[in-house]
């Protein structure tokens, strides 16, 4: 699913791949969009975080809900994405690009790719920039594109199962949040019960690569005896680049909590831990 600058740039020359842009701020939600006005990687298009991979905040549901199905198959639709494009998608922080390829491939989509590394390997490459923004036709004919309950954890999922022995609850924020020390977004602090804290920024190389697949077996090892893993975050955007990664280190059977942290301090019943920093 990673590819490299290299990787993508053949997959757009030869396969007529789409390039899709999702880098987003999260302190300001029209920078991406500007950034990508500025330069962007050739015939690239733009997915915004919030207005096309997220659905409305509601009282339950996170702080990035998932967009109803019918509303997500529009946006792309209209702007030509079908179930033969091959898609390579790209930010400047990991997070966005991986949050947009888990949702494709929690449809079905099967032709979508990360670009490794993100705009800057594709400058490291020096390969061109462009700011012409195309417009693709839009996608009239039907896909058969739904969301895999398989890839998907909800909060009363994640209840029924946060004391299985056989599943296992990962954390993908830093540590000072997991264990409540600070909470700068959140209401509350803490973490689920029974999580254990894979702080989604060790996923990465000083170069901004995602570690080798050996590397990551081993950064994930101790989570080889469950049977399926369970990833969280704060809202459903940090934990994708830890989803992406466990796949990468050959898990399977991963479920992506959308809601995250934001959507189960809602219920009041929904216990939350701290600890002591030792």
């Amino acid at each position: 699913m990673l590819v490299s600058a290299q990787e993508a740039k053949t997959m757009y020359e030869e396969l007529g791949g789409t390039f899709v842009d999702c880098r987003f701020d999260l302190q300001d939600d029209q920078l991406g969009f500007q950034n990508y006005e500025a330069f962007h990687l050739p015939g690239a298009i733009y997915f915004h975080l919030e207005q096309d991979l997220s659905g409305p905040v509601e009282k339950t549901g996170g702080r990035h809900p998932l967009p109803d199905l019918d509303s997500f198959v529009h946006t792309l639709k209209s702007k030509g994405i079908d179930d033969e494009t091959v898609l390579i998608a790209y930010d400047d922080n990991h997070a966005f690009a991986c949050r947009f390829a888990w949702m494709m491939k929690a449809i079905g989509h099967q032709q979508v790719y990360i670009l490794n590394g993100g705009i800057k390997a594709w400058r490291n490459m020096e390969y061109p920039f462009s700011t012409e923004q195309i417009e693709k036709p839009a996608v009239t004919s039907g896909q058969n594109w739904r969301f895999n309950e398989n890839f998907i954890a909800t909060q009363d999922y994640v209840r029924r199962h946060i004391e299985d022995d056989q599943i296992a609850l990962i954390d993908s924020r830093n540590y000072e949040r997991f264990i409540g020390k600070v909470e700068p977004i959140d209401f509350k602090a803490g973490h689920i019960p029974s999580a254990k804290n894979f702080d989604w920024m060790n996923l990465f190389k000083e170069d901004g690569l995602f570690k080798h697949e050996d590397e990551l077996k081993t950064y994930f090892r101790s989570l080889e005896m469950y049977e399926e893993i369970i990833v969280y975050c704060g809202s459903g955007v940090t934990a994708a680049p830890n989803v992406i990664a466990l796949w990468e280190a050959g898990y399977d059977h991963v479920k992506l909590y959308v809601g995250s942290f934001s959507d189960w301090i809602t219920n009041e019943e929904n216990e939350v831990m701290t600890f002591e920093e030792e």
